[in-house]
């Protein structure tokens, strides 16, 4: 097929690309309805997509992948930056140059007898001040299908490139799917992804976390926005009155839950309603009148399946009810889906994620319960479908963000909600995020993994360098949002959860959003303002006086244990962490009344 655009450079580069991976014919696509009803059939007929039910779940399919191509491969991702510094510690590092020659070979053929997609998207509605364009290869109709979902992909690209527009060139093969010849690459100072041997969603589908986060947080930096790892959602008040927040927490925190929330009753009566903008990733820029405006640049959902269910995201099972993909979940055999944690009755039987034989309370070699879906198994669905969609989604000036929020899995440490003193305080909350890992991740349960603002994976540059970006950031806002940490997961000495979560975080963010108005009050202590027992709206909910003091207890010794393992974590990042980062440690060392030792590398403002 003969191109589609007057591009020269991206003509161009489809056809040296060509040349590197010999596939029978190129295919221009338009992301039109009648090609998505093609490739669908053709997608069916080759086995890579099985259909499902029609009457259960319309317009829906099912993919496997291969049993070693279940996840984002970390390891095998890296950032391809002239200096390793820039790269920075917590990133995987390879020269450009070393980059394409370890890849060229396993891209040489390897679309041979296969067809070379072209897809043109955008992240971010098309024409939006935020947005940006990116043109994917791919030999997979599976990822090509997924793109259409994921990212705003139409033939309109074309024309907003024109002649000579920027674009991010993506150039992905599922190749052999060997992980010994798979390697998703980065290179931020070429505006390019390269990402071989791999079918999965998050190293193929090159929209979402490598150019939406990975090269966008580079393309951020230099042109003074930010690309996070946020969810973005709106709470509207009896009055009508909508504020906006964007969010970020470390896997399994319930970053998508809380974009989907759904109010409890006790709320729902008063009026308060949830407006979901984006579950997963924010991009920021400043406006004109200095406030800061976020959009969600994705078009679509790729949640994990396990664990969700109608009481913890109502709303993503209704969004996911039709025109969804399922990737690696349980296939009933009347050919609808299942995983653990679904509602209703367990399968009697069905096709486990590996397509072998499944049957209820069936035992793995192990003596424990065979799993019918994987654990990271996934369903992708537009997000048009959401219930709670908001109106702002397409809004191609995006929605002022009044608050920004982190959070993480703490048993012990911090407290259910507290907010920073400053602009320049949150940045340090946000620097020092941790979760404990839980039983359902890799590592040692109880253990801590700092994810600062849960960028670690995905920040496309030296962290330390990512949080001066920030403080840069802010000193640009004529009104920064005001800046918060939450704890759902906080615990007794029993194990037990101190607060219920889920819909009645709701409780909280009114807190927030009140304190973002200068209507509620607050009590200063050392780590922020905490609310007063007063100033939560606990209507219906049954919480003990011995639960909130629990929950927001501040223990001296723990937080001098936090503030050492901080600095070892800082440390890493040699003179890239910013002074103010280190001066705000000192500050909270000195607030709880503990003897400060300045760690190596350590830089302390000086008083002007």
């Amino acid at each position: 097929m003969k191109p589609v655009t007057k591009h020269k450079q991206l003509n161009k580069w489809v056809r040296d690309m060509a040349v590197l991976c010999t596939p029978d014919k190129i295919v221009w696509l338009d992301g039109s309805e009648s090609e998505k009803k093609r490739l669908e059939k053709e997608a069916v007929s080759t086995g890579e997509l099985l259909q499902l039910n029609p009457k259960t779940l319309p317009g829906s399919f099912f993919h496997r992948t291969a049993q070693n191509d279940v996840a984002r491969t970390e390891h095998l991702t890296y950032i391809c930056t002239s200096k390793k510094e820039d790269a920075g510690p917590t990133n995987n590092w390879m020269a450009p140059k070393d980059a394409y020659d370890k890849a060229t070979p396993y891209f040489k053929g390897a679309m041979k007898g296969r067809v070379m997609y072209v897809i043109p998207f955008s992240m971010g509605p098309v024409g939006s001040p935020f947005s940006k364009i990116g043109v994917q290869l791919t030999d997979s109709l599976y990822v090509v299908l997924n793109m259409r979902i994921m990212t705003h992909m139409t033939s309109r690209v074309y024309g907003k490139l024109g002649t000579k527009g920027a674009f991010t060139k993506c150039l992905h093969s599922k190749a052999d799917l060997n992980e010994s010849r798979r390697l998703i690459l980065h290179f931020p100072e070429d505006n390019a992804i390269w990402s071989v041997g791999s079918g999965y969603g998050g190293n193929a589908l090159l929209g979402k976390k490598c150019l939406s986060l990975r090269i966008a947080s580079h393309l951020g930096r230099n042109e003074m926005w930010m690309a996070e790892h946020m969810l973005i959602m709106g709470i509207e008040d009896p009055k009508g009155q909508t504020t906006y927040v964007a969010a970020a927490f470390p896997s399994a925190c319930g970053k998508t839950n809380l974009a989907m929330l759904v109010p409890p009753d006790e709320l729902k009566k008063k009026g308060y309603k949830v407006w979901t903008v984006g579950d997963d990733i924010a991009w920021l820029r400043i406006d004109d009148e200095g406030n800061l405006r976020a959009v969600n640049p994705e078009a679509g959902v790729f949640g994990v399946a396990p664990g969700t269910n109608s009481k913890t995201n109502p709303n993503a099972m209704a969004t996911v009810k039709k025109n969804a993909i399922y990737t690696n979940v349980l296939l009933k055999n009347d050919k609808s889906v299942w995983w653990e944690g679904m509602d209703g009755d367990v399968p009697s039987e069905g096709w486990d994620w590996k397509g072998q034989p499944w049957h209820r309370g069936q035992l793995d070699s192990n003596g424990k319960a065979s799993l019918g879906a994987h654990p990271n198994s996934r369903f992708t669905a537009p997000i048009a479908q959401c219930p709670s969609l908001s109106k702002k989604f397409s809004d191609p000036r995006g929605v002022k963000i009044s608050a920004i929020i982190f959070g993480g899995r703490r048993a012990r440490l911090t407290p259910l909600v507290f907010e920073a003193r400053s602009w320049q305080h949150g940045v340090y909350l946000g620097a020092t995020m941790s979760s404990e890992r839980t039983a359902a991740q890799f590592g040692k349960v109880g253990e801590l993994r700092r994810d600062p603002m849960a960028m670690i994976p995905f920040c496309g540059y030296n962290m330390g360098t990512y949080f001066q970006h920030w403080l840069e950031m802010g000193k640009n806002l004529a009104s920064p949002p005001r800046i918060f940490h939450v704890n759902w997961f906080k615990q007794d000495e029993n194990g037990k959860y101190l607060w219920p979560g889920y819909g009645e975080n709701l409780r909280v963010l009114l807190w927030m959003i009140d304190r973002c108005r200068y209507q509620k009050s607050a009590t200063e202590t050392a780590i922020g303002s905490i609310p007063n027992k007063g100033d939560l709206d606990l209507t219906g909910l049954n919480l003990s006086a011995e639960s909130w003091e629990q929950l927001f207890e501040i223990d001296q010794d723990e937080w001098r244990n936090e503030i050492e393992d901080q600095k070892k974590f800082f440390g890493l990042f040699g003179p890239a962490t910013p002074r103010e980062i280190w001066a705000e440690q000192k500050a909270l060392s000195e607030r709880l009344g503990l003897q400060h030792t300045a760690s190596s590398g350590e830089k302390i403002l000086q008083p002007v």
